[in-house]
């Protein structure tokens, strides 16, 4: 499919393997909960995941089957992260979606108002 002008056949193939993403979401439920993510949040980003996988798919590197449930378990690790529950593209490792303030909650007195409009 790599390199494919036609998104026809590529969502043919794509529809043929949604069931791909029940099945991890299913074997996975247990960190999902865990991880206190969305179901629908959770099969969104896997969906274009396996979107992704099967317009890069390369058919000399293995079957692709395989190659979707790797990438998929690979997003579904990469769903939890801060960065993609918030938005926020910059943050570090260590930020805590708690930690997220909006500006109206800040009293007008604080340094870090001043700060947010001075930005």
């Amino acid at each position: 499919m790599k390199n494919n002008i036609s998104y026809e056949p590529r969502n043919r193939v794509v529809e043929e393997h949604l069931h791909c993403i029940d099945t991890v979401i299913r074997q996975n439920w247990t960190l999902i909960q865990a991880a206190r993510l969305e179901r629908d949040d959770v099969y969104q980003q896997l969906a274009i995941r396996l979107i992704r996988c099967v317009d890069t798919y390369d058919p000399a590197k293995g079957p692709l089957k395989k190659r979707i449930y790797v990438q998929l378990k690979y997003e579904l690790l990469n769903c939890k992260e801060v960065r993609r529950l918030t938005g926020i593209t910059g943050a570090p490792k260590e930020f805590r979606a708690e930690r997220i303030v909006p500006i109206d909650a800040l009293p007008e007195d604080s340094r870090l108002y001043y700060k947010f409009l001075a930005a």
